[in-house]
C-alpha cells in the first residue's frame, strides 16, 4: 500500500496556510530539513502569487498548488496552463467531468489531482447538499473512478477512503489525504476537519502523500511532530 518510490522527506506535504509569503517562506527555511514537499493554498497564493512558488522551487522543494479549480471548463484550460513550466508539481481542480477532463487534456508535465469530497465534509453535510443520505465512501469511490478514466493524475480523499480507492482503482493512482492528526504523539483541539486519520493509518491504507498544516504549525516542537509522523509513515511502508 502506497508503495511508490517516494522519498520519506516528500511524503508529508506540509501546508504553508499563512497569509504572509516571508512567514511562508521562514516556515519553509524552518522545516526543509525534515520535508521537501509544501502546499500553497488559496490565501497564500493570492498574497504572494507565482513569488511564493519560485521560492520554494528555487529551493530544490516541490509544490502542490491546491487552488480547487471551479470554472467552466475553458477557463480552466487556460488556468491549467499557466501553472506549466512553473515548477508545480500537483494542481488541484474541484469540479465535475467536462471540468476534469479540461484540466487533464492541459496539464502537460504538470500533475492533476481532483477533489472528491472534502474532508471538512461530513454524512450530515452530505445528506443537506444532496437533499438524501450519501454514502461518503461510495461518493469518493465513483469520483476518483471516473477522474482516473478521464486522464488525472490522482485524487484528494481522506484517508477513510484510501484503503478502498487503492483495492478498487490500483497502483497507478496518486493518493493525497488531508485531514492529519497526530493521533497519540499529540492531540489537538476539534476543528473544521470531520474526516481524520493518523499520517500511518493513510499511508497504510494507500495513501501516497499526507498534507498536514495545523498539527506542525501550531506545535511547540514542530520537528518533533514530523519526526514522529514520519515514524509512523516509515513503519507502515514496512509492515
Amino acid at each position: 500500500m502506497g508503495g511508490k518510490s517516494i522519498p520519506l522527506n516528500e511524503r508529508i506535504i506540509f501546508a504553508l496556510d499563512f497569509e504572509s509569503p516571508d512567514l511562508a517562506m521562514e516556515w519553509v527555511r524552518r522545516v526543509e530539513s525534515h520535508i521537501g514537499f509544501f502546499k500553497v493554498g488559496l490565501q497564500l497564493f493570492l498574497a504572494g502569487w507565482f513569488h511564493v512558488v519560485d521560492g520554494i522551487t528555487s529551493r530544490g522543494h516541490k509544490v502542490m498548488l491546491d487552488l480547487k479549480f471551479f470554472d467552466i471548463p475553458e477557463t480552466v484550460s487556460l488556468a491549467v496552463k499557466q501553472l506549466r513550466d512553473r515548477g508545480v508539481t500537483f494542481a488541484t481542480v474541484h469540479g465535475n467531468e467536462p471540468i476534469l477532463e479540461a484540466a487533464a487534456r492541459a496539464k502537460g508535465d504538470l500533475k492533476i489531482l481532483a477533489v472528491t469530497v472534502l474532508t471538512s465534509f461530513g454524512e450530515e453535510d452530505m445528506k443537506e447538499t444532496f437533499g438524501a443520505p450519501v454514502k461518503i465512501e461510495d461518493l469518493v469511490l465513483s469520483r476518483a473512478r471516473r477522474a482516473l478514466e478521464i486522464g488525472c493524475d490522482g485524487v484528494v480523499s481522506s484517508g477513510l477512503e484510501a484503503r478502498r480507492l487503492r483495492r478498487e482503482l490500483g497502483g497507478n493512482l496518486l493518493i493525497v489525504t488531508p485531514g492529519i492528526r497526530p493521533g497519540t504523539f499529540r492531540e489537538i483541539p476539534a476543528d473544521d476537519q470531520k474526516r481524520i486519520v493518523t499520517a500511518g493509518s493513510a499511508i497504510a491504507g494507500g495513501a501516497d502523500h499526507v498534507v498536514v498544516g495545523r498539527p506542525i504549525s501550531t506545535a511547540s516542537d514542530p520537528i518533533a511532530v514530523i519526526e514522529a509522523m514520519q515514524g509512523q509513515i516509515r513503519a507502515a511502508l514496512e509492515t
